[in-house]
């Protein structure tokens, strides 16, 4: 695996958005998924001021809909690959989609002991270094999230945050999109 220091690197990262559907989402706790939807909407904004690629799924979208609205209109250059299986990894599309020269997976999205969990064990598995965005990942039950991201960890993810992820991917003060970057924390 081409690992790092553990710290999202610009050039080598991608952004996997895991069926973020509306449907999905009343499911959720209303106040944990909103604080999701807002976290995902900052990383898919620094996403577009740095060039970092974006891929989308849609779990069953016949069944479960489409990417939540506030969240698709950050994906127009991003591929979104529907799948009924609960990793990612498991369609070929998403595979064919996958940046290879991307070392660094960065998952968001629900829930996360089903869909993130699975993508995230199997891309574990074909050699990238993966990190879980702790605050935009959800599940139904706050316990299930919780062993999922326990199991994601100690299976080698690395377990972040938002703001860890934006400035690490700046990684200076000097950098071109700082004043930018900051602005979406704030």
């Amino acid at each position: 695996m081409a690992m790092t220091s553990g710290l999202v690197k610009l050039d080598a990262c991608q952004i996997v958005v895991i069926d973020m559907q509306a449907k999905l989402s009343v499911a959720m706790p209303q106040d944990a998924m909103q604080a999701v939807i807002q976290q995902t909407e900052r990383l898919l904004q620094a996403a577009t001021m740095l060039s970092i690629p974006v891929i989308a799924t849609e779990q069953y979208p016949q069944g479960l809909g489409h990417t939540l609205p506030q969240l698709s209109q950050h994906l127009a250059q991003a591929p979104v690959i529907a799948k009924t299986a609960f990793s990612a990894c498991a369609e070929p599309k998403f595979n064919a989609k996958l940046s290879r020269d991307k070392s660094q997976v960065i998952l968001v999205g629900m829930e996360a002991h089903i869909c993130v969990l699975q993508t995230a064990m199997d891309l574990l598995a074909n050699h990238k270094q993966v990190f879980v965005v702790e605050d935009a990942v959800i599940s139904r039950n706050p316990l299930n999230k919780a062993n999922a991201i326990a199991r994601m960890r100690d299976a080698g993810c690395v377990i972040t945050n938002i703001e860890s992820v934006l400035f690490e991917s700046i990684s200076n003060a000097n950098h071109d999109a700082f004043k930018a970057i900051a602005k979406l924390i704030r």
